[in-house]
C-alpha cells in the first residue's frame, strides 16, 4: 500500500502547552507525516522547542502575520496530498491520522474528514465529550451546510478535529476558502466555511472515535476566549450572515429564511449589547427580508 503524504499545520502563538501538542504529531503511527510549525510566538520558546525536535519531521518557520493570517501562512506551506490542521494547545490520539487517512484515501467522493472529540482544561483532564452521531458514516455535505444554517450551530468542532484533500482547498483557493457569497467570515465562523466549502457538491466522513483533544485554557489568549479575542462577537453575528449567503447560494429556502427571524431576534436582542455586530448583521438579514416578504404582510414568521 502505498502512504499518501500527510502535512500536520501547527500555527502557534501560544508556548504554554506547546511541546505536549508537537509530541502528540510526533507520535502517530501514521509515519509519512510533515509537521510544519507555523510560529507567531513573541519569544522564542517555541523554537527552542522545534530545534529539541529537529530530524523528527519537524518543519519550523518563523511567520510575521498574526491569527487567522498565521492559520494561512501554514496552509500555504502544506506540501502533503492531505493536510491535518492542529493548533499549539491542542493534542491528536496518536491513531488520528491512521484512522482518519484510512477513512478518506480509498473514496473520491469525500473530501473531508472529521470524529468524536473531547474537551480537554489546562491540566489534560476531560470535561467534555462531543460527538455529535452515535455511528461512523458518511455524510453530505449539502446537509451539513442546512443543518449548520437552520440550527446555527458548528457540530463538527475546531479545525483539529479535522483532515482534508489538499488539491480541494487549492480548487477553491486560499482566498476564498473561509469566504461565501458577498461575506468575509475569517474573523468568526472561519472553520465551519471552510468545511461548508471543501464539502460543497461533495461529502464528509464522520469517525465515531475520540481522535482529537480541543484544549480550553481561560488563562491564555485563545479565539475561544472572549476576553482575548478582538472579533468574537464574530462568531454569533455570522450565523446571522450564514443565512443570508446560504439562501442567495439556494441552500435554504424562503420559507426557511423567514422562519429564522425570531432566533435573529432572539440572539439580538440578548447579545447585541456586548458584540455591536450582531445589529449590523441583524440589519444586513432585515433588509433581504423586505425584499422578499410581500408588501402589508408582517407575518415574518410565516
Amino acid at each position: 500500500m502505498i502512504y499518501p503524504k500527510v502535512s500536520i499545520i501547527i500555527p502557534s502563538y501560544k508556548p504554554q502547552h506547546f511541546e505536549m501538542c508537537l509530541r502528540s504529531a510526533i507520535g502517530q503511527t501514521y509515519s509519512n507525516t510533515e509537521i510544519l510549525v507555523s510560529d507567531n510566538c513573541p519569544t522564542e520558546e517555541i523554537r527552542d522547542v522545534c530545534a529539541r525536535y529537529a530530524g523528527n519531521g519537524v518543519i519550523y518557520q518563523r511567520s510575521s502575520v498574526y491569527r487567522e493570517q498565521n492559520v494561512n501562512a501554514a496552509l500555504a506551506g502544506a506540501k502533503g496530498e492531505y493536510i491535518k490542521p492542529l493548533f499549539d494547545d491542542d493534542l491528536l490520539h496518536p491513531f488520528c491520522i491512521e484512522r482518519m487517512v484510512a477513512a478518506i484515501h480509498t473514496r473520491a467522493d469525500i473530501e473531508m474528514v472529521f470524529s468524536a472529540s473531547q474537551v480537554i482544561n489546562a491540566d489534560n483532564e476531560r470535561i467534555e465529550t462531543r460527538r455529535p452521531y452515535e455511528a461512523s458514516g458518511t455524510l453530505s455535505g449539502h446537509d451539513v451546510h442546512r443543518r449548520s444554517v437552520l440550527r446555527m450551530e458548528n457540530f463538527i468542532g475546531e479545525f483539529t478535529t479535522i483532515l482534508f484533500r489538499r488539491q480541494k482547498m487549492w480548487d477553491i483557493g486560499l482566498h476564498r476558502l473561509f469566504k461565501m457569497g458577498d461575506h468575509d467570515f475569517q474573523t468568526g465562523l472561519a472553520d465551519l466555511i471552510a468545511y461548508l466549502n471543501l464539502c460543497k457538491d461533495a461529502s464528509m466522513f464522520y469517525i465515531d472515535e475520540e481522535l482529537t483533544y480541543f484544549r480550553k485554557d481561560p488563562r491564555l489568549q485563545s479565539n475561544s476566549n472572549p476576553t482575548s479575542n478582538p472579533f468574537f462577537g464574530n462568531c454569533f453575528s455570522d450565523y446571522i450572515d450564514l443565512l443570508r449567503v446560504s439562501h442567495d447560494a439556494g441552500v435554504i429556502s424562503t420559507e426557511e429564511y423567514l422562519s429564522m427571524h425570531g432566533q435573529v431576534e432572539g440572539v439580538t436582542a440578548n447579545l447585541n449589547h456586548y458584540f455591536p455586530q450582531i445589529g449590523e448583521a441583524r440589519q444586513r438579514y432585515l433588509t433581504k427580508l423586505a425584499g422578499l416578504v410581500p408588501a402589508g404582510d408582517g407575518n415574518v414568521n410565516a
